[in-house]
């Protein structure tokens, strides 16, 4: 879905919506209290969110697994797999496609091992079984399949909570407040423009996005993006120097079709321009159309790595 504009405000639709908003909310805490969430024989950290669209879950799981190698650790990442049809596997990023285990898992299995399933406990015993030393759940936090050992909430510093309410009325999945009681620290990504850091008393961490490359040469740009907040990435693209001429939104975890991709390759070509997308979407472009695409690789660039690492470890040996 395409984040909707009335979650940034407490507009009148948000208010027509919030008895739908309070049944959410109820259901979502009710669910994590009934459930019982065993623990894995191996440390489990989990990078959540309490809101939908996209924090940045994903590149900031990427930068901790790279930690974490560095540090001599051996993780194994634990996921449901949004979107795809096969569970409980190991991903094969030479075999299998977005279509059977979701693009979040292929982009993750670029990196280490990426185990798919709904439900985590049954995934963190595959993953131990292959020889993973640590688990890092991408997304979760509101999964009670499994016990956490530590809990990351990722935030877009900017855009925060948004209007603050429960999904359908804003874009939480469960009030701020309910959320940082199970959590053990919070990831702002970017300047604290609405204060999160402030409302609680949870270590912050903070980091920022970077990208790999900038504007050289011919610069004229065509983008399209299936994520949870499109115009970030349309904004990365012009800090780098890229003119963009037309854009192109789709849904989150959105599936391209061949006829949709090569619209937007024709189009780039009528105005000799390039065609950009996201690393996520990327991984959904038929083979025959990916020399027709390029990527705008971004990594995360955290404040204090040292304090953050030294805070993991801590936590997974408690």
């Amino acid at each position: 879905m395409k984040t909707p504009e009335y979650w940034q405000t407490d507009s009148f639709i948000s208010k027509i919506l919030a008895p739908l908003s309070a049944i959410y909310g109820f259901l979502t805490q009710l669910r994590i209290k009934l459930h019982r969430s065993p623990k894995a024989d191996i440390p489990v950290i989990c990078v959540g969110n309490i809101t939908a669209g996209g924090t940045g879950k994903t590149p900031v799981s990427l930068s901790l697994a790279r930690m974490l190698i560095n540090d001599v650790y051996h993780p194994f990442f634990v996921t449901r797999g949004y979107g795809g049809k096969v569970k409980n596997v190991m991903v094969n990023n030479k075999k299998h496609t977005a279509r059977e285990v979701g693009d979040e898992p292929l982009l993750l299995s670029a990196l280490a091992p990426v185990v798919v399933n709904p439900n985590r406990y049954d995934g963190a015993k595959l993953a131990v079984k292959e020889g993973a030393d640590l688990i890092i759940m991408d997304d979760g936090f509101q999964n009670p399949s499994l016990y956490k050992d530590l809990s990351f909430l990722v935030f877009d510093g900017n855009y925060g909570i948004g209007n603050g309410k429960i999904i359908p009325s804003g874009p939480l999945r469960e009030t701020f407040e309910n959320g940082i009681r199970r959590a053990d620290a919070l990831i702002i990504i970017g300047k604290d423009k609405q204060g999160l850091a402030k409302r609680t008393k949870l270590p912050v961490f903070f980091a920022h996005l970077e990208t790999t490359q900038t504007a050289v040469g011919k610069n004229d740009v065509v983008a399209f993006a299936g994520i949870g907040h499109p115009q970030k990435f349309y904004h990365s693209l012009k800090e780098q120097g890229f003119n963009v001429l037309k854009t192109y939104d789709f849904p989150d975890h959105h599936f391209y079709s061949k006829k949709e991709l090569e619209k937007i390759i024709i189009q780039a070509q009528k105005l000799n321009a390039d065609v950009y997308t996201t690393s996520k979407d990327f991984v959904k472009i038929p083979s025959s159309l990916q020399n027709s695409v390029k990527v705008l690789e971004i990594s995360v660039v955290w404040n204090k790595p040292e304090e953050l690492l030294g805070f993991i470890k801590s936590g997974i040996k408690k």
